[in-house]
């Protein structure tokens, strides 16, 4: 059973990616996963029942660790959920997975409170992926993955490349093609001025970047 308050962002097809490619990583029977943006916890709960291990979310949203909460309680996932600033509240903690679906939506800077906080991205939609890409890797496992929702007009490259900059292995894990969503439906005029759109693009391609730590475990859960 899984529910979403009233008030937390509803998982959309994109965070569905991001749980089917999170349960399919090479990792081992009890890996420590922490899902950022967490929301109800829909991807890191999906991983932690794959790999049998325990759960920490960190989310902006009072009522989204509830809801991360109650939804661990119902799969009776062991779950440490957070309200707070990215990793702010897990400083020097270390996990086997990190994963998450930030916004990525180039327009609005993220507000301070408000359901624009799950889709606001600033000008080029990287405000909270730059920090995720600058900061993540140093609580990563040895052989730990991180694993971030990315949609072609927010820059994958740049993420591509602050991953190798970090020391990991960086590749494209999964990849999408589906219509434009609402929000970049109402903006598509703005992004095509922009160039970040093509003329009359209708689809969007998104993809599940990884970054995997040195010391990888092979997929049998071996060193």
């Amino acid at each position: 059973m899984f529910i979403v308050l009233p008030g937390v962002f509803h998982p959309r097809s994109d965070t569905r990616l991001l749980a089917r490619t999170a349960c399919t990583q090479p990792l081992p029977a009890g890996a420590r996963v922490l899902e950022l943006c967490a929301g109800p916890a829909y991807a890191g709960l999906a991983a932690a029942r794959a790999f049998k291990g325990a759960l920490t979310t960190v989310d902006v949203s009072r009522r989204a660790a509830l809801n991360a909460s109650l939804n661990a309680r119902l799969s009776r996932i062991r779950i440490r959920a957070h309200r707070g600033d990215l990793l702010a509240p897990v400083a020097g903690q270390r996990f086997d997975l990190i994963v998450a679906n930030p916004p990525y939506i180039p327009g609005d800077e993220p507000p301070a409170r408000g359901p624009g906080r799950a889709w606001e991205a600033g000008a080029d939609g990287r405000a909270v992926l730059d920090r995720i890409c600058a900061d993540a890797p140093a609580h990563l496992a040895p052989g730990g993955v991180l694993l971030l929702v990315h949609s072609e007009v927010c820059g994958p490259e740049a993420t591509l490349a602050a991953y190798a900059a970090a020391g990991l292995e960086a590749d494209v894990a999964a990849r999408e093609r589906g219509p434009l969503g609402p929000i970049l439906r109402d903006r598509r005029a703005e992004l095509e001025d922009r160039g970040l759109l093509a003329s009359g693009q209708a689809e969007e391609e998104v993809l599940v970047l990884r970054g995997m730590a040195p010391g990888r475990a092979g997929k049998d859960g071996g060193t």
